[in-house]
């Protein structure tokens, strides 16, 4: 049982890596390719230490990778399954706004 316990963990840790707003920013951007952490930088309005410290989290997860070019790193989503995971959540996401605008103008007509 601990090794299942272990694997559950693991699988929170992407999760959790993924929880933050910056973070999601992020990942979202790599969706269409590699990006130098400056591009990173500006893509998320913080400093080069803090978006640092979420990639951080995204690589020890196991979410992005990292390859040093040149003074550059560049990343890149590693987690294969993830654009799917994005675009399957957006699609929830426009539904449920649809939903809620479909009932409010309903609601305004009556």
């Amino acid at each position: 049982m601990d090794a299942y316990r272990e694997y559950i963990e693991a699988q929170a840790k992407i999760f959790k890596a993924l929880g933050h707003p910056t973070r999601l920013l992020m990942v979202d951007a790599l969706r269409t390719g590699e990006k130098c952490v400056c591009e990173l930088q500006t893509i998320a309005g913080a400093d080069m230490s803090t978006v640092s410290k979420h990639l951080s989290i995204l690589r020890e997860a196991g979410v992005v990778s990292s390859e040093k070019r040149g003074t550059n790193i560049y990343y890149s989503i590693s987690l294969c399954c993830l654009d799917s995971f994005l675009a399957c959540s957006s699609a929830m996401l426009q539904s449920r706004i649809l939903q809620q605008y479909s009932m409010i103008q309903s609601n305004q007509k009556d």
